[in-house]
């Protein structure tokens, strides 16, 4: 490679994880007749996906819900970059993991392997199964690896470079991490081998994850009028004239127009399903089927529907069978109502999630911007616990006030952090502090506070209300911001004083760094702490798990004592499926339920 970095800065992971090592359970079957399904019900002996058997992809369809549209193919750029559109893409990409039901890391062993080779410097040595393959016939590579890397490492300047200030060349939401850890990108003998390798200049606490699934470097060479290899030589060499057509197709020829399905002759796919033609009709679903060039296990019903449900419709639609499996979003106390009334004909499952719930000051403008005494004020009068008890509790009877941000309640460390990292300040209501900080902070009587989320939301509806309601005793006058388009223009606009919605995890370690360092992506609120900068860098540098206690100890001490936000509370998950449906479970992850749906079938 003849790549080089120029400089180099604090890198922004997008996700992070620990890594465990995959988990299956045997299970035998007799032959199929012609047209049944293979797949058996088994009970998984760890957090990973059940062994199931052999398995012959049966006849049918299953319908599960989202709450918004398919938005394109390439799911990294800041457009398409959400849970409603990874419930899709996840389904069509393999990748070396996934995360299981307690948001750990489960290897993907029918796509390939990946091991450490050397721990210092660190190295990773990358195999991709022999017979992986794109839908299309062409064989998964090193060149769409080299790709991957390219989207999250060259500027729009031809360099490698992560100082904070570059432009990338391609609209990837990871920005220019990658280019940053592994500056020369990952090293094979040729664009078509099957293994290859990443040489970290400095560690990186989630390296496990740090490498998924790709796209298909020779569909992007297409359109960029060159080879694969020519393009693999212009990645190498930094040739602009060839990279800057790739980045424009990445960036831009993959986005869907709703009701147009990806044309298979650029859009092919990895994993066990695949568009179905004339499959989508805007508004309303998206229906993939079994991709039957797929290598791996198969998919064990033939079709599987995207119906795009608000929240508020979907019991209805499972009562009537016109969905199979729901996650409604925001789940209250009505919504397990609704569903145990349902009786035989479901089945319901409850847990706590990776998720959780957050109130998060704006510190770009307004009246919290510069003022912890204002922020003082807010959080002293935040009924905490009664949120909690009045909605949660009836849904999830464990839970608890959340007191962490990088570490949940459920957890076994979640104690020994909390203990070091926070004094119990703003657990209870206190009224006549707030007022003296709401005083001290030069506040007049009705200073209005705007608290955004999506809308619609019946749950942050009534969370809303609860604030208001004490709130308004201090001097504060809380106006309920709900919006449809909240996440598309108040957010990112700044139209808020305070922002309500949740962060959904998967075990990360390092991915918080992308939320409250001051150059994080997904600091919307422009919060900026040298401490909490310093002890990210720290933590993400390292796989020592004593460091990582250590630091996250500081980042959440400090977190609390500047006031970034007030965290609420770990989400209650709540799916529920057809009693004629097999191997449906829930899981912590933020892949949600659909995370093993490929091994969704009708009981036999």
């Amino acid at each position: 490679m003849k790549i080089r970095r120029l400089s180099a800065a604090v890198a922004v992971a997008a996700s992070g994880a620990l890594l465990f090592s995959a988990c299956t359970s045997p299970a035998g079957n007799d032959d199929p007749a012609e047209g049944e399904s293979t797949a058996t019900s088994a009970a998984a002996d760890g957090p990973c996906k059940a062994d199931l058997g052999d398995i012959t992809t049966a006849d049918g369809e299953v319908k599960v819900s989202v709450e918004d549209e398919f938005l394109g193919y390439n799911t990294n750029t800041p457009e398409t970059y959400s849970t409603y559109n990874s419930a899709v893409t996840d389904r069509i990409f393999g990748g070396f993991y996934y995360f299981g039901a307690d948001g750990s890391i489960c290897a993907d062993e029918d796509y390939g392997t990946y091991e450490a080779i050397s721990e210092d410097p660190l190295q990773v040595q990358y195999t991709l199964n022999d017979e992986a393959a794109w839908s299309d016939g062409t064989p998964i590579t090193y060149a769409d690896y080299l790709l991957d890397w390219a989207a999250q490492a060259i500027t729009e300047d031809g360099k490698v470079t992560d100082d904070g200030s570059e432009t990338p060349l391609f609209n990837h939401i990871s920005g220019l991490t990658l280019g940053d850890y592994v500056p020369e990108g990952p090293q094979a003998d040729s664009p078509d081998a099957k293994s290859f390798t990443y040489d970290y200049e400095r560690v990186y606490a989630d390296w496990k994850i740090q490498i998924g699934s790709a796209f298909p470097a020779h569909v992007v060479a297409e359109k960029a009028g060159v080879s694969t290899e020519e393009l693999v030589t212009a990645i190498q060499d930094l040739d602009m004239d060839v990279l800057k057509k790739a980045a424009k197709f990445w960036n831009e020829g993959w986005l869907s127009q709703p009701g147009e399905v990806p044309d298979p002759a650029i859009a092919p796919v990895s994993g066990p399903y695949d568009f179905k033609a004339d499959g989508w009709e805007a508004g309303q679903y998206i229906t993939l089927e079994a991709n039957d060039k797929y290598w791996g296990t198969p998919a064990a019903t033939k079709e599987l529907t995207f119906r795009f449900v608000a929240a508020d419709a979907q019991i209805q639609a499972l009562a009537n069978g016109d969905l199979d499996v729901i996650q409604p979003n925001g789940p209250t106390v009505d919504t397990v109502t609704q569903l145990e009334q349902l009786g035989d004909a479901v089945t319901v499952d409850t847990n706590q999630n990776l998720t959780w719930e957050h109130l998060d000051f704006n510190f770009n403008s307004g009246i919290f911007s510069d003022s912890l005494e204002a922020r003082e004020a807010f959080a002293l009068c935040v009924p905490r616990q009664k949120i909690v008890d009045d909605l949660i509790k009836p849904i999830a009877p464990e839970a608890v006030m959340m007191n962490a941000r990088e570490v949940f309640p459920f957890q076994d460390n979640y104690e020994a952090t909390v203990s070091e990292s926070y004094d119990g300040r703003y657990d209870e209501v206190d009224l006549e502090a707030a007022k003296e900080k709401f005083a001290a902070a030069g506040l007049k009587e009705g200073e209005k506070v705007r608290i955004g989320y999506a809308a619609p939301n019946p749950r942050r509806a009534a969370e809303v209300e609860a604030i208001k309601s004490s709130c308004d005793q201090v001097g504060f006058e809380i106006v309920d911001s709900a919006a449809p388009d909240f996440f598309d223009k108040d957010l990112p606009n700044g139209d808020y004083e305070v922002a309500l919605f949740a962060w959904a995890g998967s075990g990360q370690i390092a991915s918080g760094e992308n939320i409250y360092s001051t150059t994080g992506q997904q600091n919307y609120g422009g919060y900026s702490d040298k401490t909490v900068d310093e002890a990210w860098k720290t933590l993400a540098s390292t796989t020592d798990e004593a460091v990582h206690a250590e630091q996250t100890v500081i980042i959440e001490k400090q977190l609390w004592d500047t006031l970034f936000g007030i965290p609420l509370f770990a989400h209650p998950g709540v799916i529920a499926s057809s009693s004629s449906l097999e191997n449906v479970r829930n899981t912590a992850a933020q892949s949600g339920v659909l995370w093993n749906s490929e091994q969704w079938a009708r009981a036999s």
